[in-house]
């Protein structure tokens, strides 16, 4: 596998969304162990009523597509000025983002992020994220949030990482959603001098480490899901804080993906 070739842009048509959506069921479903609905099943593709109004970022090997594009690494961007005209956000589901709705400027979802089982390299991640730095430049983003994952619904097997998240990186008060009540998962429950902290960020998923290392924050509180097999947090990552360090490797003179 060669990552030279390969191309980020945004989706472009129905074949493109298809094919982004059966590389998220072939990881969430077969990989991870999340529950598909008999449709989903039937159709060998992950898919909600958020789809249709997102923009979806692809990463398209193009000399495995064969009149078909050939997606092995997808992110899906929902804008604040999008979602106020539909149906909101597909965070609001777990989390009270209103302190993060409220913030000035355009701020952008991220979602449904994976890459195909043969991908998985730091080249193809770069790749993926310098599309969204390119994302970000065209449309003025001034902050990106999400649902992170941990794997598992048990929060008590995950409670060194969701306590080390509290106490080292929570936002602040002005930019901090809360789990919404009636799924509030308590993320506090180890003192901070019971953990090592070298430990449990090394044993972090890639992508949650990825936010941290540029700058993100997490919000109040955990949210299990049951369907994705799953325990979340909320991420968030204001853009002007990204490290100079990160903004040179993935955002300098990034090719637009917008017009």
């Amino acid at each position: 596998m060669s990552t030279t070739k390969l191309q980020v842009r945004l989706a472009e048509t129905p074949l493109d969304l298809e094919a982004a959506q059966a590389l998220r069921y072939r990881v969430f479903y077969d990989e991870m162990g999340a529950t598909p609905t008999a449709e989903m099943r039937l159709r060998q593709r992950d898919f909600d009523a958020f789809d249709d109004i997102c923009d979806h970022l692809l990463v398209i090997d193009p000399q495995r597509s064969n009149g078909h594009p050939h997606v092995v690494g997808t992110y899906r961007l929902l804008r604040k000025s999008v979602a106020a005209r539909a149906q909101g956000f597909y965070t609001q589901q777990e989390f009270d983002i209103g302190p993060l709705v409220d913030q000035p400027g355009e701020i952008v979802e991220l979602g449904r992020s994976c890459v195909d089982r043969d991908y998985r390299t730091r080249a193809v991640m770069q790749i993926l994220w310098g599309g969204l730095a390119a994302y970000i430049d065209d449309f003025d983003i001034a902050l990106m949030f999400g649902c992170a994952s941990l794997p598992g619904t048990e929060p008590q097997a995950v409670r060194s990482a969701l306590s080390y998240l509290h106490h080292f990186h929570l936002a602040p008060e002005t930019l901090r959603p809360r789990a919404l009540d009636e799924r509030y998962v308590a993320m506090g429950v180890l003192p901070p001098a019971e953990l090592d902290r070298s430990a449990v960020l090394s044993g972090l998923p890639p992508l949650m480490k990825g936010y941290l290392r540029v700058g993100g924050f997490v919000g109040d509180g955990a949210v299990v899901d049951l369907q994705f097999n799953t325990t979340d947090v909320c991420i968030i990552v204001k853009t002007d804080s990204i490290s100079a360090k990160y903004r040179r490797h993935y955002m300098d003179s990034p090719k637009p993906l917008a017009a």
